[in-house]
């Protein structure tokens, strides 16, 4: 039924949805029709509500005419987009509402940002970048400082322990030495002796080569974090990191074009592998491996020469603190109230000969052959005596008996001839 209590059939979708309003229904029903309608609804208005008259079905025939409105009867027609249209419009996200209105997008809206360390280590970034209001490079420079100084501490426990170690180097030397050599000659007591007389040592003095690996331990975890976060901010690109950086190297994640940054990384690098800025001046053990990085800086250089000016801006700035943090360390005054001790300089000859690092190499080798050597004789005589303990008794020569000379038997036999001839009763009484 329509809203005038009559049944019209002639009405479609479309004209309901184009006249929600009476009112625009005049523009489809003649006036005629209309007041006709207006006389039905107030008649079926007063009838009693107990009674209910049934409508009776409009016969298709005299189905109530609808005038159909010309262009110009229509002052203000309601133009409805098509189906088609509205479908495929899809909803704004929220990227989009942003980069519309000049709005920075966060990293968690980027797709960056997590609870994992290289997920943190972004959040950081972005707390200083967004909400203190830095640039990426100071930001980038703030967040190196603050991880350095938060590692600070074990910094300064690697320094206690060098020159702990350092100081104890002559006697450590000689227990050691007499453990290599007792192992090298395969005997164990004397190698048992001396490494329980090493252990007694280092717990007596405190002192443990193991704990010069600590700094290293601690600081690559960071290192290889700081990289990943910044090399994914580049690379996706974070659009604000692409001016967020300084003098020359404007954007962020690209290379740098004039490659400073990197010679500038190797460079500090190589000055803080020879002053020991992260493991203690001079410390005994890692001398080989200094030999091996003096060489590193120069050979990943060809490798690193293309990361974006990101990863530099950390890298340059976690060296410079290093060149620092070894200048202070070194003055009598802060090495006192951190407490660590005073370096004691030995003679040349109380320390271990320093050896290149080929020769070391070499002797590292020719000591390894020798151990798997005693290892494999100490197997054997195990498993010999194992097979002698369950299997069946074997029978023992004090000779071989598979080489005999012939020079005794010959004699033997001469001897027995002359006692055949002046004695042959002792064949048979004996």
């Amino acid at each position: 039924d329509s809203p005038l209590g009559i049944p019209v059939v002639c009405l479609s979708v479309v004209s309901a949805e184009r006249c929600p309003d009476k009112r625009d229904l005049h523009c489809r029903i003649s006036p005629e029709h209309y007041s006709q309608g207006k006389k039905i609804q107030s008649f079926s208005e007063r009838q009693e509500p107990s009674i209910s008259t049934p409508v009776e079905p409009v016969d298709a025939a005299v189905s109530v005419p609808v005038s159909i409105p010309s262009p110009s009867a229509d002052p203000a027609p309601t133009v409805t987009p098509p189906i088609t249209e509205q479908v495929t419009e899809a909803p704004l996200t929220a990227l989009d509402v942003l980069q519309e209105v000049g709005a920075e997008a966060s990293l968690s809206e980027l797709g960056l940002g997590s609870h994992t360390p290289v997920g943190l280590i972004q959040n950081l970034l972005e707390f200083m970048h967004v909400s203190i209001g830095m640039p990426w490079w100071g930001a980038i420079v703030a967040g190196t400082i603050l991880a350095r100084c938060v590692v600070f501490p074990v910094i300064v426990k690697g320094q206690r322990e060098a020159a702990k170690l350092n100081n104890v180097m002559p006697e450590m030397t000689k227990l050691t030495t007499r453990m290599n050599e007792a192992k090298q000659s395969g005997n164990k007591f004397d190698f048992s002796k001396a490494y329980t007389d090493l252990m007694m040592f280092q717990k007596k003095h405190d002192v443990n080569p193991l704990r010069g690996f600590l700094v290293p331990m601690v600081q690559a975890p960071i290192f290889i974090s700081f990289f990943i976060a910044l090399r994914k901010m580049a690379y996706l690109p974070v659009p604000s990191l692409q001016t967020g950086g300084l003098w020359w190297f404007t954007d962020l994640t690209a290379a740098d074009p004039f490659y400073i940054l990197p010679i500038a990384v190797t460079g500090t690098m190589f000055a803080i592998l020879e002053l020991g800025a992260e493991s203690g001046v001079d410390n005994p053990n890692l001398k080989a491996m200094k030999t091996v990085f003096r060489i590193m800086p120069f050979v990943i250089l060809p490798m690193t020469i293309s990361f974006p000016t990101a990863v530099f801006t950390y890298w340059m700035t976690s060296n410079l603190f290093s060149l620092g943090q070894v200048a202070l360390l070194r003055h009598p005054v802060v090495r006192q109230k951190l407490r660590i001790p005073e370096r004691i300089t030995h003679p040349p000859s109380a320390l271990p000969p320093n050896e290149g690092f080929i020769k070391s190499i070499k002797k590292g080798w020719t000591n390894a052959q020798l151990a798997q050597q005693l290892e494999e004789r100490e197997r054997r005589i195990k498993g010999h005596l194992d097979m002698a303990a369950k299997g069946p008794l074997r029978q023992t020569f004090t000779h071989n008996p598979l080489q005999q000379s012939a020079a005794p038997m010959s004699t033997g036999k001469s001897s027995n001839s002359k006692q055949d001839k002046k004695r042959p009763w002792e064949d048979t009484i004996g």
